[in-house]
């Protein structure tokens, strides 16, 4: 059984989740504005710092000028030598303060690291990537696995329902196609000879290509990482890089981790009928948001975006990459997640289950837990599978 304190938390934790539940359904909401939001501030945020510290920059992109799409890129500063400067400051004419943080030179090899796109929890109605907890949760993983982390800032319902979450996902993946091509086109010369890495600039003298993903990112080495409904967003961005294929050119998705999917379905399972007021996060609650997040008119729990192992689901799970999945033992949801695990190694692909006993939903992802030993044991577990396929090829090793 969970610890006295989560206990006590999760009662707390429910109330606030009921109360937030609430009063968003309640909100009155302009259908007709796709912009739509991306955070919701019942959560502390923490503002971005593009120098280094605790080991780790980061940097916010609004990567859409027609919605509230966002990111946040968690740099870690294994990419600079001990004998580079990391911090450079750029002013006006007038010696007014433009920007003072890390700007990778050009002209200058620099060390490519792999890039996890990671989709945070909140039940597709609140979270954010700009959040206190899920800083620390991205920059253990940006240590830990020594790679670029992109936490997504997707957009929230009811505000902007189903496919918007979705879609927003996809446009990440196609946005870091374009970032890595940008990238690559600053590698040659006019006289198509190529040179230390670069960077394409505008008639403006800005640089077109994001800095640190062109200087530092490697894209086709790319794992996505999800987190509750986040799992089910990575899943979904997952089956579309397969039915891209080559398409997607310089990136591809090596791996991905569904740490306790949001999944559920139109017919219970054992645990879903036995935790159904379970910690933290119970059923009731849950269908609450999933009736803020799917069509008003086309509500049904064995929704794609919902249940994973619908028939007829496209593309057939032996194209899908390899998947760990994280899930928790007094987490009602888990069973399904559990399915979904063994239907993937029934078609040969790597996707080992990482079962944590008495753990609650989110107990590696949430504030008050993160400095657990579970939720610490998790980030560990979680970095030695996925640098099996990060790992450079000679440098691998076995899980």
């Amino acid at each position: 059984m969970p610890s006295l304190p989560v206990k006590l938390y999760s009662i707390l934790f429910k109330l606030q989740q009921r109360y937030a539940l609430y009063n968003i359904a309640r909100a009155p909401i302009d259908c007709a504005d796709p912009f739509g939001v991306s955070s919701r501030r019942e959560e502390s945020a923490a503002a971005s710092n593009p120098s280094f510290t605790d080991g780790v920059a980061t940097k916010d992109i609004h990567i859409d000028p027609f919605s509230s799409l966002c990111v946040r890129i968690f740099l870690p500063d294994t990419v600079v030598s001990p004998d580079t400067p990391a911090i450079y400051e750029d002013g006006s004419k007038d010696g007014d303060f433009v920007y003072s943080g890390y700007c990778p030179q050009p002209e200058t090899k620099h060390r490519k690291l792999p890039v996890v796109l990671q989709f945070h929890g909140g039940a597709f109605v609140g979270g954010s990537n700009d959040s206190v907890r899920i800083g620390l949760f991205c920059r253990t993983i940006a240590k830990l696995c020594d790679v670029i982390v992109v936490a997504v800032g997707y957009r929230l319902a009811p505000e902007s329902r189903y496919p918007a979450a979705f879609d927003d996902g996809l446009k990440v993946l196609n946005w870091l196609v374009k970032e890595a091509n940008l990238a690559e086109c600053g590698k040659w010369m006019g006289n198509g000879r190529r040179r230390m890495d670069a960077h394409v600039f505008n008639g403006f003298g800005a640089s077109m290509a994001e800095p640190w993903l062109a200087a530092h990112g490697d894209p086709s080495r790319c794992v996505l990482l999800g987190v509750s409904c986040g799992a089910n967003m990575a899943d979904y961005v997952a089956r579309k890089a397969v039915e891209a294929g080559k398409l997607l050119d310089l990136v591809k998705v090596v791996a991905q981790v569904l740490m306790y999917p949001f999944f559920v379905g139109r017919n219970p399972t054992a645990s879903e009928i036995k935790l159904a007021n379970s910690y933290v996060y119970d059923k009731s609650t849950c269908l609450r948001a999933w009736k803020l997040f799917l069509p008003e008119e086309k509500f049904d729990l064995d929704h794609p975006a919902a249940n994973p192992l619908i028939p007829g689901r496209e593309p057939p799970l032996k194209f899908m990459p390899p998947t760990l999945t994280v899930v928790a033992e007094q987490d009602w949801m888990k069973d399904r997640a559990i399915s979904y695990s063994e239907e993937l190694r029934k078609v040969n692909i790597d996707a080992p289950l990482l079962k944590y006993k008495d753990a609650v939903h989110e107990f590696a992802t949430l504030d008050v837990l993160l400095q657990t030993p579970q939720a610490q044991a998790c980030a560990e577990d979680i970095a030695i599978w996925v640098k099996k396929y990060i790992s450079l090829r000679g440098h691998e090793f076995s899980y």
